[in-house]
């Protein structure tokens, strides 16, 4: 599971980098083909980057949130099974001790 969010993330981020290369490869065409200068192609560059460190940034932290609220659930899952695991066998247990206690 973690394992899977662990990958989803990193895709992301290997999507991001993409872009913004693309982004950086695209603008330089535009600035040699004359349709926009050099600072305003900085410019553009730098908005379309902090646009995307923010979206990644709530899209992270979305992320984070689910897999505190699933770990939460599971951890709360397995104690309720941990528990009735813990009162079988002390059920268990405590037969044999019953048997021993009747035939002495």
């Amino acid at each position: 599971m973690i394992e899977s969010l662990k990958k989803t993330i990193l895709a992301g981020l290997g999507a991001a980098v993409v872009t913004k290369d693309r982004v950086h490869e695209r603008l330089e065409v535009f600035v040699k083909q004359g349709k926009i200068t050099a600072a305003d192609a900085r410019a553009m560059a730098d908005k379309i980057a902090e646009e995307g460190r923010v979206e990644f940034e709530k899209a992270s932290a979305k992320v984070g949130e689910k897999a505190r609220e699933l770990l939460a659930y599971a951890d709360g899952k397995h104690k309720s099974r941990i528990e009735a695991l813990e009162a079988r066998i002390a059920a268990l247990e405590g037969k044999p001790a019953a048997r021993r206690k009747a035939k002495s």
